[in-house]
């Protein structure tokens, strides 16, 4: 009974795509809003990720990559990807080891996940991108937006989880460390990722240190999961905006949808800002004159 708590209140969802009543998924929505893909994973191993976007949309400035948290099921961003306005595209996808993602056991190297998820960066000729790490996700793309930093022309981090913990988290991270190997596939990697952060942050604290993008936090005033006294200092000593969403929790992608996509709109502003304000002739040019998908 024990485990079978801790999966339905570590997603506070259900246990599987379909079983919950919080988060509408996909087929929620009219054909059309959104489509399921596959995309070969940046690293030797050719992983094969599974991912949720919009369709192409010509008028679209703007691309935004979503590197989600954990568990990792790009499903549950349905409602924000239906909420985008025509401008703006969306990626997001299961991370490697989640869903129907490969690999089978996690992976623990957050910066192989930044590799393997890099793929997603790309974009048209005309087209900048927004980088948004949720949760877990976002010390995963702080370091995609140090390694490929051509790439990436803003970030949000959303309800960014950098090892401190709430109540909530302490609590089931414990009931779920006791209980691993009797955990699903998702929730036995969840917790062997989270285990394996700690070690890893000093190169993400670098990397935070070093990104000259934009940066915006945002994170509800009601996470039980992250605590919002370590976003507010995290923001603080790094010097970057914090949005407080009132009576949010950690889920911003299911409880406060027109609240993040403002947050994603205030980083885009930023970086247009800063795009304005250069002279001529520094402004970047993509190189691609065919307009076709480009690594700038």
């Amino acid at each position: 009974m024990l485990v079978l708590a801790f999966a339905l209140s570590a997603c506070a969802i259900g246990t599987s795509e379909d079983e919950n009543d919080r988060f509408p998924t996909s087929s929620a929505y009219p054909p059309g809003t959104m489509e399921r893909i596959t995309f070969t994973a940046g690293v030797p191993e050719h992983w094969q990720i599974s991912a949720l976007q919009t369709p192409v949309r010509a008028d679209a400035t703007w691309k935004i990559v979503i590197i989600t948290g954990t568990p990792s099921w790009s499903e549950y961003w349905a409602p924000t990807i239906a909420a985008l306005p025509q401008t703006r595209e969306m990626i997001v996808a299961d991370r490697p080891g989640f869903r129907t993602s490969e690999p089978h056991d996690a992976v623990r190297d957050l910066a192989k996940q930044a590799d393997a998820l890099a793929p997603m960066l790309q974009h048209r000729q005309g087209e900048r991108v927004l980088l948004v790490g949720q949760s877990f996700g976002a010390p995963v793309a702080t370091l995609m937006a140090q390694r490929y930093p051509d790439q990436v022309d803003a970030v949000v981090l959303v309800s960014a989880f950098f090892g401190d913990r709430g109540p909530t988290a302490r609590r089931l991270i414990g009931a779920g460390s006791i209980f691993h190997g009797m955990l699903p596939r998702d929730l036995k990697n969840s917790i062997s990722e989270i285990t394996a952060q700690r070690r890893q942050l000093p190169a993400v604290w670098t990397a935070l240190r070093g990104l000259e993008q934009p940066i915006v936090f945002v994170h509800g005033d009601a996470d039980t999961f992250v605590p919002l006294e370590a976003e507010q200092r995290i923001a603080a000593e790094y010097g970057h905006t914090l949005i407080t969403v009132p009576d949010g929790d950690h889920f911003l992608n299911a409880c406060c949808v027109p609240a993040l996509v403002g947050a994603f709109e205030q980083a885009i502003s930023e970086a247009e800002g800063r795009r304005a304000a250069r002279p001529p002739a520094t402004q970047p040019t993509d190189p691609d004159p065919a307009g076709g998908p480009t690594l700038r």
